[in-house]
């Protein structure tokens, strides 16, 4: 939810600092600016707590640093060096002001920010790409004509190593799953005029609730790529939290970015296009895409050296599309575009290239013609984009990615991220593990379990009486228990890590009663396919008698049977009390049978 993460906002002015959706959760960064609407309705976006349900923000517990754009540059390369994650910046240049050579030119702006970026590695920047689609302001595009919309971002949406969002109107189900999505009639389309794929992806912009600066319980709707972009951020800021709670760091911003772009939602014509980049941003599927890392998933922080190549042998799992993407942040050009209408010189300075091999067979990456903007993607030689990714659908076997660069590497280095989807990182298998009681001896056990490769086990413990589990982690699939009284009845439960966050479901809790070397386990297994019908009894454990919370017709019987499936008791249920005094301590499995239903539960008896 955001809790403890900072982004920071600028805009036109600040945000309405003391709305009642912020919690005392913004600072201003530029004490002596105006409020205004348009920078408090972007950072509800983000923030909102959701006293009105539909204005929640992404991150609802996160913390916004407010300014205006005079300084940005400045005051985010400042943030920036001092750890900021994360900026917004809903706002950009005005198509109707400026001349045909800027639009879609690497200028001093994009070079600027370029810079910032490459020299703080963790830091991102998310522009809106603009709303200028329909604004007939550039009479030269690099493709079709000027009511086509094609070539229209500037300013820092052309940067190489932000994130520019273009508007889309989408439907999410209650899963989080894309149901529909197409770009709005305002967003501002690429390409850039070297070529690169512009804007990066899309977010959800049309008909934003959000806050608003009237008055401290303002709200208003809004639509625009203003509006889209804080989805995008707050759904970044979240991966950040999530990935620290997971691994225990962040990850660089090459990383996030590569991320959000390898699990887009894909809209239309296969790959990506220059109207909304690689698709509608999919927060979920980017969040699962860590949950899986070393299961199905492989994402990675690496560097290539001068001259030297990389290479990483994957195994497809067979059921997913195999996706290996790179993506890395790269140093500013020294070549900025002064004047020159629709340049085709290329702003990448580094570049590297991804390529996946299996059986003499090479799988290249998606690339975009601007020459032929509205064509679709092809696979080819990318020779400007800073992120690459490769889609190898029906996958099977063993492939190797490689990671080479052209010529010279600036700064003798360069750094890079690795992300693959639809592969098998281990032979681990995550189903429950079978577990018997192989010996018994004075006073312990041996339990053994069938073995899984590359697997961690961890296996709980305790006396069937204690509230609270003992908890070990272990390598190998067997365990002596040691330190057992007689007479004594215990239980235990397993499972499997496959990798740090991917478990097997707990097998069944086991119980025995410790009788030396005579010892046997009870197994509380699943029950037959007609007996999976749960309810509940209390209390539970029980000591003279057992109530039932189930209905029951007159004709409803129950059994009680050990966990052999042994009868031990039989009468009609239609009294909710059963009386159990008699029974000896133990596990024991409550099945009520009422017409040709039967349902089961299992209970303790003191």
């Amino acid at each position: 939810n955001g809790d403890g993460m900072n982004v920071g906002v600028w805009d036109a002015g600040i945000a309405l600092q003391h709305h009642v959706e912020y919690t005392s959760r913004i600072a201003i960064g530029d004490e002596n600016s105006e409020v205004d609407n348009h920078a408090t309705h972007v950072t509800g976006s983000i923030i909102s707590t959701g006293l009105k349900k539909d204005a929640r923000g992404v991150a609802n517990k996160a913390n916004v640093i407010s300014h205006d754009w005079t300084r940005d540059k400045i005051e985010v390369a400042e943030a920036a060096a001092n750890g900021l994650l994360l900026s917004n910046h809903s706002y950009g240049i005005k198509a109707d002001r400026v001349p045909d050579w800027y639009f879609g030119a690497y200028t001093k702006v994009a070079q600027d920010w370029d810079k910032i970026m490459y020299n703080a590695p963790y830091y991102l920047m998310v522009t809106a790409a603009g709303n200028a689609q329909k604004s007939m302001d550039n009479d030269t595009p690099t493709y079709g004509k000027t009511a086509d919309g094609f070539d229209v971002l500037l300013g820092f949406t052309i940067s190489k190593n932000n994130i520019t969002v273009a508007g889309a109107n989408s439907k999410i189900d209650n899963n989080g799953n894309l149901k529909s999505a197409d770009v709005s009639a305002y967003s501002s389309f690429g390409p850039v005029d070297d070529g690169r794929i512009k804007p990066d992806l899309a977010g959800n912009g049309g008909s934003v609730l959000s806050t608003d600066a009237a008055s401290n319980t303002s709200y208003e709707t809004s639509s625009g790529t203003s509006m889209a972009t804080p989805g995008v951020t707050g759904s970044l800021l979240l991966l950040q939290q999530y990935h620290e709670e997971l691994y225990g760091a962040y990850m660089k911003a090459a990383t996030l970015k590569g991320l959000a772009l390898h699990t887009a939602d894909d809209i239309d014509a296969e790959g990506p296009d220059y109207k909304m980049g690689w698709g509608i941003m999919n927060a979920k599927s980017a969040a699962e895409l860590l949950n899986n890392k070393d299961f199905t998933s492989h994402v990675a922080e690496e560097s290539l050296q001068n001259g030297d190549s990389f290479s990483f042998e994957v195994t497809a799992n067979g059921d997913d599309t195999l996706i290996a993407s790179i993506s890395w942040t790269d140093v500013q050009s020294s070549v900025v575009n002064t004047g020159e209408l629709n340049s085709t010189t290329a702003a990448l300075v580094n570049d590297l290239d991804i390529r996946v091999t299996r059986n003499g067979q090479t799988f290249l990456p998606w690339k975009l013609n601007p020459a032929q903007a509205n064509n679709a993607a092809i696979r080819g030689d990318n020779k400007v984009d800073p992120f690459e990714r490769i889609e190898i659908p029906n996958a099977s076997g063993t492939y190797t990615i490689t990671v080479t660069h052209k010529g010279e590497l600036v700064n003798d280095a360069q750094d890079f991220s690795l992300i693959v989807s639809g592969v098998l990182m281990t032979s681990c298998s995550i189903d429950a593990p079978e577990v018997a009681l192989e010996q018994a001896e004075a006073a312990q056990v041996t339990l053994n379990w069938n073995d899984s490769e590359d697997a961690l086990y961890e296996i709980q413990y305790k006396e069937i009486y204690q509230e609270e589990w003992t908890t070990e982690y272990i390598s190998v699939n067997s365990f002596i228990w040691k330190g057992l009284s007689l007479d004594q009845t215990y239980s235990f439960r397993l499972r499997t890590f496959c990798s740090q966050n991917i478990a097997s479901e707990y097998s069944d809790v086991a119980t025995f009663t410790f009788t030396g070397e005579e010892t046997q386990l009870e197994t509380l297994s699943a029950l037959s396919a007609d007996s999976q019908i749960p309810f509940n009894v209390y209390p539970n454990p029980a000591v003279d008698e057992i109530q039932l919370n189930v209905k029951t017709s007159d004709t409803a019987v129950y059994r009680i049977m050990s966990t052999s499936g042994v009868e031990l008791k039989m009468d009609a249920a239609t009294n909710s009390r059963i009386n159990v005094s008699d029974l000896p301590s133990g596990l024991y499995v409550l099945q009520i049978q009422d017409f040709d239903v039967n349902k089961s539960t299992k209970f303790y008896k003191y």
